[in-house]
This record gives C-alpha cells, sequence and structure tokens, in this order.
C-alpha cells in the first residue's frame, strides 16, 4: 500500500519545519523536541480519576500515573510503559490514549514513569518498570484494581521494555501477567532488517535516530545481544502472556515486531497480530491526527476487554 494520506499530511509538514534530526540534539533538547507530539493525540477523555502515585525503585523512586474509569470495581490492570526511544517520552506524551484505553477498556491503567537514558542506563528502565508491576500488583486493592488480572503494554520502546518484563515475570515467579499488548515494539537492536533498509530514513523515525537512542541507553555494544534488551534472541518464548502484536507498515521497526509475533506463535503463545498499512512509527500517539491511531486504541481496548473477561 502507499502512504496513508494522513501520515504522509504529518511527514510532509515534519519536512517543512526544517527541525534538525534527532541525532544532533542532546537528550534534553530530545526531549523538547517532542513535548508538542501529545497536541497530536487529540482531546483528553476524561476518567473518573487520575491520580500519580511514588513508587519506591531501587536507589529511588519514580511515579506512576493510574487512570481510573467510571464504575464500580474492582477494575483489571493494564500496566503502560511509554515509547521514546529509553531516552525521551514521558507519562504527558501517552496522556490522552491511556485515557482513552481505560474508558474503552474498563479496566485501571498504571502508566509508569520509569527514568530514562542516558543518566540512567541499562537496564534501568527494565528494572523499574518490572519493579512498577509488583508494586501495582501488590497495592491494587487501594486503587481498586483486581491483582488477579494484570496485563502489560507499551509502544516502541516500551513495547520493548513490556516484552521483556513478560519475561522476567515467567523467570522471576510470582508476577502473573493476563496479556501483553506490543505496539511496534524494538525486538531486536541489531537494526538488521528489511524493514530498517527499507523505511530507515524518511518515515518519521530514522535508523539514524535509533543509533542515537540506542547508543544512549546502552552501556556497551555488547548490551545489545542481552534478552533484556534484545528480547527477540531470547531462546524460549514459551509460557508467555498471550499477546496483541501491532506494526506499520512505513516502519523501520515492522520486521522485528512482526518476527516477535511469529517467534510466540511458533512457541505456542495465543498472538494476535496487525499491520497497519499505509501508517508510520509513533501513529498511536497521532489518534488526533491519524483515524488509524483511534483504530489501534479500540483494538487495544477490546483485546484487553476480551484478555480480562470486561
Amino acid at each position: 500500500m502507499t502512504l496513508d494520506p494522513q501520515a504522509k499530511m504529518f511527514l510532509d509538514q515534519l519536512a517543512a519545519s526544517n527541525a534538525p534530526p534527532l541525532s544532533e540534539l542532546s537528550p534534553q533538547e530530545g526531549r523538547e523536541s517532542i513535548s508538542g507530539i501529545k497536541e497530536l493525540a487529540g482531546p483528553l477523555e476524561p476518567v473518573a480519576k487520575v491520580e500519580d502515585m511514588a513508587v519506591p525503585v531501587d536507589g529511588g523512586e519514580i511515579t506512576v500515573r493510574v487512570y481510573t474509569p467510571s464504575g464500580e470495581g474492582p477494575f483489571p490492570l493494564f500496566v503502560y510503559y511509554h515509547g521514546g526511544g529509553w531516552v525521551i517520552g514521558d507519562l504527558d506524551t501517552v496522556d490522552s490514549p491511556m485515557q482513552a484505553v481505560a474508558n474503552r477498556a474498563g479496566c485501571i491503567v498504571a502508566s509508569v514513569d520509569y527514568r530514562l537514558a542516558p543518566e540512567y542506563k541499562f537496564p534501568t528502565a527494565v528494572e523499574d518498570c518490572y519493579a512498577a508491576t509488583v508494586w501495582v500488583r501488590e497495592n491494587a486493592q487501594q486503587f481498586n484494581g483486581d491483582a488477579n488480572r494484570i496485563a502489560v503494554g507499551g509502544d516502541s520502546a516500551g513495547g520493548n521494555l513490556a516484552a521483556v518484563v513478560s519475561q522476567l515475570a515467567k523467570q522471576r515467579g510470582g508476577l502473573e501477567l493476563a496479556f501483553q499488548v506490543l505496539i511496534y515494539p524494538a525486538t531486536d537492536l541489531s537494526f538488521n532488517t528489511q524493514s530498517y533498509r527499507d523505511n530507515g530514513e524518511g518515515y518519521f523515525l530514522t535508523k539514524d535516530s535509533m543509533n542515537w537512542f540506542k547508543n544512549h541507553y546502552l552501556r556497551t555494544e555488547s548490551d545489545a545481544r542481552n534478552v533484556l534488551a534484545s528480547p527477540l534472541l531470547a531462546e524460549d518464548l514459551s509460557d508467555l502472556p498471550p499477546a496483541l502484536v501491532i506494526t506499520a507498515e512505513y516502519d523501520p521497526l515492522r520486521d522485528e515486531g512482526e518476527a516477535y509475533a511469529a517467534r510466540l506463535k511458533e512457541a505456542g503463545v495465543p498472538v494476535e497480530l496487525t499491520r497497519y498499512e499505509g501508517m508510520i512509527h509513533g501513529f498511536f500517539w497521532m489518534a488526533g491526527l491519524m483515524d488509524k491511531g483511534k483504530a489501534a486504541i479500540e483494538q487495544v481496548a477490546g483485546s484487553l476487554r476480551s484478555a480480562f473477561g470486561n
């Protein structure tokens, strides 16, 4: 399929802005450069309650933003990790889609403000996300959540973290997950797929940007081969939670997301894989601009409802 007209309009506006590439910016400049992206998400849908909670992690504390929908509860729990290459992005960038998911899925969403690189390098983000998920389970009662129905999810780097947390939950035991939502996830930090060759320039997320993210996130090149950074490299993907995997046609991360879905399926894990034709990386954040962003939010919410038995 050709590029979706709404995605093309966004890319044309981006090109006209003459913004410098991410690789020429400092991490702080990179964070500031995407501060306006939340405007592309469309209007916020009110939920019954939004509360920021302090969660202890190794060496400090992080914030988890809890969105509670209307209704009686106790509600199932969806723990979400935002994207942004482990370097940029924050709770605000996913505020709108998370409120929409909470309403449509009838679940509490707990959005995790994990610590970012390069100030906190790999595997800090992984351990923060895992610790936050355990905390949500252990404290579910205080915010009317059902500790027996927990899913994890994320987009891009957050999809990477959701895949890794799912693997860690199996390895470490004690954290039962009902479902995982992987939205155009990074699953292999070798950057050596056909979709990198086809889509690595000109479609919002570039190979150049991914190298910038990787160099800030990882401590050494060998970290790229660690399964906590590249979950596709894990030998055994059996007994993981059922998954929804979403990819975008014009995304350098397309092939590794689809390869991860195929590996899960081969290991006997129930998987729903959807490639959004004509779409670019980041479209889930842009539901105010792209109809397929709205459709992806609806799909995520519907899959969660099914997984939770709502």
